[in-house]
């Protein structure tokens, strides 16, 4: 006995696709990376320490002189070098205070947020595919077993029209009508079976290692209350990422100009260094004399003349950051028009549901009734067929009318960040 196909809900799909949609991991890698940055940009404003350790050895010149610490020494050929033999081992603390680096540091940080947010927009659009996908396979099943339905409601009239020829109760002429019926319900659902088979490989390819896979999906259940728009409207001014993302390069673009306007103040360079630097390796020399100390300098470099670079780069940091303002107003206009597109189109598959139900039902009781008036002789052939179409068309209808409500409700949790 073969196991049964792994059944999968819309939030395993939506998981399952995570670890496999490229372009999200490339996001949710992009996350990480700035955040990274974020880190270093502050650590770089904090001390750095390093341990520095060095040996030198200078070829004599065949002189002496006073400069040693013991009196004469032999004097090196090289007259930058201190002396013949030189030991270096020193911890040296660095540290550069200046307004520059702080901008940085705000600029990192605020492009780890936009990093976030738009991480959150590619899942969010990740979600978005999955859903459609999800309620597709389940929207083209549907329709292949209401195809399978008519096919064989179809090969029954064909059957009755058959028995009641052979009788001599109706023409030939509606035998031939049913039969083509049946042969365009056979097309149909073959075209279903294709269909279907596409929409579960098209999902597949975001679940499986192996899009062939087969599995089963939950069928649309009763549909869901449809929230109020204020509570969706108050959501999803809370929530939305691409606000998030466009105030982020907003921050990081004025961030960006203080940058820039940066490099027109001084900076201040501080340096400690304890350890020796001496012809011996040790902590005292010949006569006691100690080697072992520290020392301090301070370093101010003020900017004179760059050939006005720096106002350059003020001028192009300004420009990107009036294109952020732009883009954080487009960003809001878009979901304002998003929201009430989506809550609109949310309220009226919702809305739509019930008349399809009775559209199903009306429709289900018109195709027993010709059917009783055909087998008693007071309709035709055709208008059975007309009836079957009616009671496939209506079916299909709220097929698609509760798929298209699960989609659009999804749309509206995707917005708000529900899902």
């Amino acid at each position: 006995m073969n196991p049964p196909d792994p059944h999968v809900t819309l939030a395993d799909a939506i998981q399952r696709a995570r670890a496999n949609e490229p372009v999200f991991a490339a996001a949710a890698a992009q996350q990480r990376i700035a955040g990274i940055d974020s880190y270093l940009a502050k650590a770089a404003l904090l001390p750095s320490v390093t341990y520095h350790n060095q040996m030198l050895y200078t070829q004599p010149n065949g002189q002496t002189n006073q400069g040693g610490q013991a009196g004469t020494q032999a004097s090196p050929i090289f007259i930058a070098n201190n002396s013949i033999h030189e030991y270096t081992s020193q911890a040296v603390i660095n540290e550069t205070v200046g307004l520059k680096q702080i901008a940085d540091a705000r600029v990192a940080s605020a492009n780890a947020a936009r990093a976030t947010a738009e991480a959150e927009v590619a899942r969010r659009g990740l979600v978005s595919t999955v859903v459609m996908l999800y309620y597709s396979v389940a929207s083209s099943e549907s329709k292949q077993r209401l195809l399978t339905e008519a096919l064989a409601e179809a090969q029954e009239f064909t059957n009755l029209t058959q028995k009641r020829e052979a009788v001599r109760e109706v023409a030939r002429a509606d035998v031939v009508k049913a039969q083509l019926q049946q042969q365009q319900k056979q097309r149909d659902l073959s075209d279903a079976t294709v269909t279907a088979q596409r929409a579960r490989l098209e999902l597949g390819v975001l679940l499986f290692p192996d899009p062939r896979t087969a599995y089963a999906t939950d069928a649309p259940g009763a549909p869901p209350i449809l929230p109020t728009k204020d509570e969706v409207e108050k959501l999803a001014s809370t929530s939305n990422p691409e606000i998030r993302s466009a105030l982020a390069d907003l921050r990081a673009a004025n961030a960006g100009v203080a940058s820039a306007r940066a490099a027109y103040m001084p900076d201040l360079g501080l340096n400690f260094t304890y350890g020796i630097d001496a012809p011996q390796f040790a902590k005292r020399g010949p006569e006691n004399v100690k080697n072992l100390g520290y020392s301090i300098s301070g370093t101010l470099d003020i900017p004179v003349w760059d050939w006005f670079s720096t106002q350059k780069r003020v001028k192009q940091s300004e420009i990107k950051r009036d294109v952020s303002k732009v883009s954080l107003t487009a960003a809001q206009r878009r979901l304002i028009a998003t929201l009430e597109e989506s809550y609109t189109e949310a309220a009226a598959s919702r809305n739509q549901l019930d008349l399809l139900e009775q559209s199903v039902r009306t429709a289900a009781e018109s195709l027993r009734l010709t059917k009783l008036r055909y087998t008693a002789g007071e309709s035709t052939a055709l208008e059975v067929v007309d009836a079957q179409n009616a009671y496939l068309s209506a079916a299909t209808a709220q097929a698609d009318g509760v798929v298209r409500y699960e989609t659009a409700l999804a749309a509206l949790q995707i917005l708000t960040g529900a899902l």
